[in-house]
């Protein structure tokens, strides 16, 4: 998640206080390097490089409509999975690794506690392109929390490729060099569980880090992070959103603290249908 041109020259600094995702009233990491290896969350690079421009600012009024949905980490602390199915919530996705070597701490607590509450829920992990390569990283996911089963209530794992929150924007990487290592995360995956790996990004990042690449696009349903209200704008290449994380400052009954809201583009049984690869 990162803006158009690389964003890493307009870092957060420059942006206002906000409620952080983290779920206190502080403000947005001002550095590069202010949240440590390992505990990145979904938002974090975005927070870090872009600041109040990922969209329409931090805050965007919550949509109550459709088929609702949250992404959580350790971040959120103890939740409570009935209030939260309570609440409308019916999909959580849920960190559970970054790298090669980072699992995250809460995600053996919350993934069987989601389930247990009716909850479809799903694993993502935090890419980290610089530190090895897809398929490694694709193995590591899957070997952690990240496999699927039909079970009707698991989806299918989704790389979280974003702005990088530990340095620069695109990993030091090229945009040829990002698509190689996509794919090949997307082909392990696909080998070791037999789904297409969901893609979390944001429009200015994909199109900055990967030169508005069309090769997921058929593969890959999209998430996009876009905080914004109406519609999101879509990054280059994909004419579909399958989710749409439209806000970093939400609330929900159960979890302590802001969570990032999402809402899945269909019904509740076309979100059945992609958990159940039917």
């Amino acid at each position: 998640m990162c803006s158009g041109a690389e964003a890493a020259s307009s870092p957060a600094a420059s942006a206002p206080e906000q409620i952080s995702p983290l779920g206190a009233p502080d403000p947005v990491p001002s550095e590069i390097g202010d949240i440590e290896e390992g505990e990145a969350f979904m938002g974090a690079g975005t927070l870090i490089h872009e600041g109040a421009e990922a969209g329409g600012g931090f805050i965007a009024p919550q949509d109550t409509t459709g088929v609702q949905g949250i992404d959580i980490s350790h971040w959120q602390g103890s939740i409570n999975w009935g209030s939260v199915r309570n609440f409308g919530i019916q999909f959580a996705w849920m960190k559970a690794t970054e790298g090669t070597n980072f699992k995250d701490s809460s995600f053996n607590t919350n993934y069987p506690a989601a389930h247990g509450a009716g909850v479809i829920r799903g694993a993502y992990h935090f890419a980290r392109p610089d530190v090895s390569s897809g398929a490694v990283q694709a193995n590591y996911f899957a070997s952690n929390g990240g496999a699927w089963s039909r079970d009707n209530l698991t989806l299918p794992g989704v790389l979280d490729i974003e702005a990088n929150p530990y340095g620069a924007s695109c990993y030091g990487m090229s945009t040829t060099a990002m698509r190689n290592w996509i794919t090949d995360f997307y082909n392990t995956y696909k080998a070791r569980t037999t789904r297409d790996i969901v893609i979390y990004t944001s429009p200015s990042w994909w199109n900055s880090c990967t030169g508005s690449w069309n090769g997921m696009a058929a593969k890959s349903p999209l998430w996009v992070a876009h905080w914004t209200t109406g519609s999101p704008t879509l990054p280059g290449g994909f004419g579909v959103w399958t989710a749409w994380q439209y806000t970093s400052t939400g609330s929900v009954s159960g979890v302590s603290g802001n969570v990032d809201r999402n809402k899945f583009n269909g019904t509740r049984d076309r979100l059945l249908a992609l958990a159940n690869n039917t």
